[in-house]
């Protein structure tokens, strides 16, 4: 197979390409500045605050992305796995730059398409241009319905409520390290109103709780 087909397939497996021709991927593919890396087990991928300069699709391989508070008084680790695209929406707007920290938790491979060629891309493919107006309407409208949604009937509710919305994706394991007293000053309620809740869920089999963190190993599960 040449290099071009092997580039096609694996572009194929991102939103951004879904929907154009053959012909079109393929000048994507013959007529686009594209850079390749690799990250062996541990390696960091993007740090928190970098500028974000490149669209950066994860072709094959796992990442551990660890996102934090403001004040970084609790951060939140998960598992992403190919295909996985780093933070599209960071390349454009007022803040352009990464929010979360990212790293290989195991051996990644990544095509790279920096800034000024998605530029040209967006001129050029409409379809490209759709898509990446898409992914950014999607992410706009999800968060813009966070403030109204309305009252959780439950404190577990409340807390569902919270590990879900303070993930990049809500599905797979995640390990939230916050203290008790903390969480229970972001939900508004008491330290031994959060224990009780979080220790019914740990006896359904929901999470796992240690000092200082909370492991999740199916954030799914949750939502069921």
């Amino acid at each position: 197979m040449s290099p071009e087909l092997k580039i096609y397939d694996k572009l194929l497996q991102f939103p951004l390409f879904q929907g154009m021709s053959h012909d079109e991927l393929m000048q994507v593919v013959t007529h686009t500045k594209i850079g390749f890396a690799k990250y062996d087990k541990g390696k960091k991928v993007v740090s928190e605050g970098a500028p974000c300069t490149h669209l950066c699709f994860l072709i094959n391989g796992q990442l551990e992305v660890r996102t934090a508070a403001d004040d970084h008084g609790y951060h939140v680790v998960e598992q992403l796995s190919a295909p996985y695209i780093i933070q599209p929406e960071r390349l454009f707007g007022i803040h352009q730059r990464y929010t979360s920290s990212f790293k290989a938790a195991q051996p990644c491979h990544f095509i790279t398409i920096d800034k000024q060629e998605v530029l040209l891309l967006l001129d050029s493919q409409l379809v490209f241009r759709l898509n990446m107006l898409n992914i950014m309407a999607t992410e706009t409208q999800r968060l813009s319905r966070h403030t109204w949604r309305s009252v959780s009937p439950s404190l577990q509710a409340t807390l569902i409520r919270f590990f879900i919305q303070h993930t990049l994706r809500p599905a797979g394991s995640k390990t939230f390290h916050i203290l008790m007293k903390r969480l229970a000053a972001e939900l508004g309620c008491s330290r031994l109103e959060i224990s009780q809740a979080l220790n019914s869920m740990q006896a359904d089999g929901l999470l796992t709780l240690h000092r200082g963190r909370i492991e999740i190993p199916m954030l799914e599960r949750l939502l069921m």
